[in-house]
């Protein structure tokens, strides 16, 4: 079974990648409340992007959970970032927060014309989502966004190794077959 399926005009696939290295319109960063760009992806950012990322953060100040704001991309391969802050594991209504910020970066690239985007494993590493919870709430809230019409064409959830991808690869299956 092929690891995309289409959802109202809308291709939703699989890719496994380094998100901050593919050549993409824009892509989501699972940012901190404060906006900095810190370890993992957002050290990639930082060395991939260069100092402009951050520099462009410096004007929206502090966000809160379910927030989402767009930067350029500096020198990387995408155009733009979308940083939308969510949960941490455990946190009260975590579920809920994390199809809100979902569903708040997929509205920010609407607004913003953007017709490709591409999402990590939202939640999962530094912020502790299992990924089975992550892959479920991920797939689900996209699906649901674009049942009711978008502009984007192509969302890619690029997952940086096997054991992300296979949990998303589960999800989207048993998706496809009912």
């Amino acid at each position: 079974m092929p690891d995309e399926l289409h959802v109202n005009g809308t291709s939703l696939r699989l890719l496994k990648a380094d998100i901050t290295d593919i050549e993409v319109d824009s892509f989501v960063f699972y940012a901190r409340e404060d906006l900095s760009l810190g370890s993992g992806y957002g050290n990639a950012i930082t060395m991939r992007g260069g100092p402009s990322v951050q520099e462009d953060l410096k004007e929206f100040g502090e966000r809160k959970v379910t927030e989402a704001v767009i930067t350029g991309a500096g020198n990387m391969k995408a155009k733009h970032i979308i940083h939308a802050v969510g949960p941490k594991f455990q946190e009260e209504d975590l579920p809920e927060k994390l199809r809100t910020t979902i569903i708040n970066a997929l509205k920010l690239a609407d607004e913003k014309g953007i017709t490709q985007i591409s999402f990590p494993a939202m939640g999962a590493g530094f912020y502790g989502v299992p990924l089975e919870e992550s892959a479920e709430i991920t797939l689900s809230t996209i699906m649901e966004y674009l049942k009711n019409g978008s502009k984007i064409q192509e969302v890619i959830i690029s997952l940086l190794d096997t054991r992300e991808y296979i949990p998303f690869q589960k999800k989207l299956n048993s998706i496809q077959k009912s």
